[in-house]
């Protein structure tokens, strides 16, 4: 049975918004793990393991993965922490 993880990706070091960071990505783990001879990379004879997709809604990933019998991990996002700073908290100590 296929095995799958949906999760909402965090953002890259070149970003500094949170914009555009609200779409779910069903992506299935990898099987059979081995180091390509030649290059040293990680491959594996599945080619199920290179395909991601894209869902607007967390609903609409668990309902794909349950309508084609994916087993599924839901990864969920953790919420951040901000600590509120003022300037002037630069010069007070």
């Amino acid at each position: 049975m296929k095995k799958a993880k949906i999760y909402i990706p965090t953002k890259t070091a070149m970003q500094s918004g949170l914009g555009k960071n609200n779409k779910w990505l069903l992506e299935f783990y990898t099987d059979n793990k081995a180091l390509n001879p030649l290059m040293g990379w990680e491959t594996s004879s599945n080619t199920l393991s290179e395909v991601k997709l894209e869902f607007i809604s967390k609903d609409e990933a668990i309902n794909y993965a349950k309508s084609n019998n994916i087993d599924y991990d839901l990864i969920e996002p953790k919420k951040r922490k901000v600590v509120k700073k003022s300037y002037a908290d630069n010069f007070i100590k």
